[in-house]
């Protein structure tokens, strides 16, 4: 091969190189509920925010156990000094009224340690319980989190959905409209036949936008929710699907329910940690015994500094103080207010799970009549088909039935919709949504995802 063409070929593979590179980077990523999901709990500004306030929490544990621990400091002082004896009350014929300046050296340390105190105790106590609480409910945050992130993913499924319906439907409307045209020229068919079918294609063009631009729209939302810039291109790598789907008795999964919520477990933790504050409030009438001591070195020569210290005990008893009254009926105003959330949010709990439970039953069953139904539809309108074909009847009965099948391609799209999204609301009623949401959805994983799976305990 000559130098000039080992050039062109050379130049042809380097331009095929770069369309397919380009090509890559401006396909759109196919975007699985998995990644959705992920994307949500790594980037929404709600798990974000809980996050910091679960460190806040640990913060304010650590500085109430502080309280507990030892607690030393070190100190030198360089002083220069001159004595006033007059006012020490030394006046004597032959003395001087003053004694000075001189100067003195003092490096020293200094140490306490709380032996006992129960409202510090307590307070430690509570905060630790607060932490816990505080966990909960950034779990809960992501369990919310994860519950939006799949229900943002079926709106946009439900709008691909009802694309690719619109889109079908404008097919039929063109071939639809193809046959009457046909018909007219044969003479089998009136002009109005042919404008009644245009009429019904514009319609139906005019639906496949608004779809197209329900979906768009949709996705945006979706973006946003889970931390992508609106201009990111993406496209969902899953479809709508029917999946059939077992309901438990509510009576059975209630108690685990109950276990498996996180802002449920979050209100009983925090109900513990205000009875540890009762607890360190009521402690504030006991006494507190501390020891603290110092130890170091003072003199005017570096050469020569005696050592010198001390240690002594305290014991603290108050004996008045009335904000303890007004604490006490703070806590227990408190107390009242969390034990009524904590009822009301188990009855809430219960019935989101029974509407999840019907929902579910109600929802299958609307799939099977809408199915059913779509079914009737398409029979009819290709009997209508037929009908115009052969010059027994004008497109009237052809127009209806396309109206008739489209309504019920509508109701099919949202009675799958509605079983997912039952399912969805079945599993953030049954708690631990993180951890379970891929056993409610149907969605096949990708091999991606099965090995991630494999790998996780």
């Amino acid at each position: 091969m000559t130098p000039i063409w080992r050039r062109i070929v050379d130049l042809s593979l380097f331009l095929v190189v770069s369309v397919a590179f380009a090509g890559a980077q401006n396909s759109p990523r196919q975007l699985t509920l998995r990644d959705t999901v992920d994307l949500a709990l790594k980037q929404n500004v709600d798990v974000r925010v809980s996050a910091t306030q679960v460190t806040e929490a640990e913060g304010t544990r650590t500085r109430r156990l502080a309280a507990l621990l030892p607690h030393a400091s070190a100190a030198t002082s360089a002083n220069l000094v001159k004595n006033n004896l007059s006012i020490e009350g030394i006046s004597f014929p032959g003395i001087p009224m003053t004694v000075g300046p001189f100067a003195y050296y003092d490096f020293r340390i200094f140490g306490s340690q709380t032996v006992i105190d129960r409202q510090a105790l307590h307070t430690w106590k509570a905060s630790e319980r607060q932490e816990e609480a505080t966990r909960l409910s950034y779990q809960d945050t992501r369990d919310l989190v994860v519950r939006e992130a799949a229900g943002l993913y079926l709106q946009s499924e439900t709008a691909a959905a009802e694309v690719e319906a619109a889109q079908s439907r404008v097919e039929t409307s063109r071939t639809l409209e193809k046959l009457a045209v046909d018909q007219h020229d044969q003479g089998l068919a009136t002009g109005i036949d042919v404008v009644r079918s245009q009429v019904q294609l514009a319609r139906d063009q005019q639906a496949l936008l608004v779809a197209q631009n329900n979906y768009q729209t949709s996705l945006l939302v979706l973006a946003r929710f889970i931390g992508l810039s609106p201009g990111t291109p993406f496209d969902l790598a899953e479809k709508l699907e029917f999946q059939h789907f077992d309901a438990p008795s509510v009576e059975q999964a209630l108690t685990a329910a109950l276990a498996a919520r996180a802002d449920y477990q979050s209100l009983l933790r925090q109900q513990r940690s205000l009875k540890e504050q009762e607890e360190a409030s009521h402690a504030r009438n006991f006494p507190t015994l501390g020891v603290s001591g110092n130890y170091g070195t003072a003199g005017r020569n570096f050469s020569a500094m005696p050592t010198s210290g001390g240690i002594e005990g305290s014991l603290s008893v108050t004996i008045f103080d009335r904000d303890r009254k007004g604490e006490r009926q703070e806590l227990e105003s408190r107390a009242d207010r969390l034990r009524a959330q904590t009822e009301d949010l188990a009855r809430g709990i219960e019935q989101d799970l029974r509407k999840a439970v019907l929902d579910i039953q109600s929802s299958e069953q609307q799939v099977s009549v809408t199915q059913a139904a779509r079914d009737l539809a398409r029979r009819e309108l290709t009997l209508a088909q037929d009908r115009f074909h052969n010059g027994v009847t004008d497109n009237i009965e052809v127009v209806t039935a396309q109206d008739s099948l489209a309504s019920a391609q509508d109701d099919r799209i949202a009675a799958i919709a509605q079983s997912t999204d039952a399912r969805a609301a079945l599993a953030r009623a049954l708690g631990g949504m993180e951890k379970n949401y891929q056993s409610y959805f149907g969605h096949a994983s990708s091999s991606a995802d099965r090995q991630k799976e494999v790998k996780e305990p």
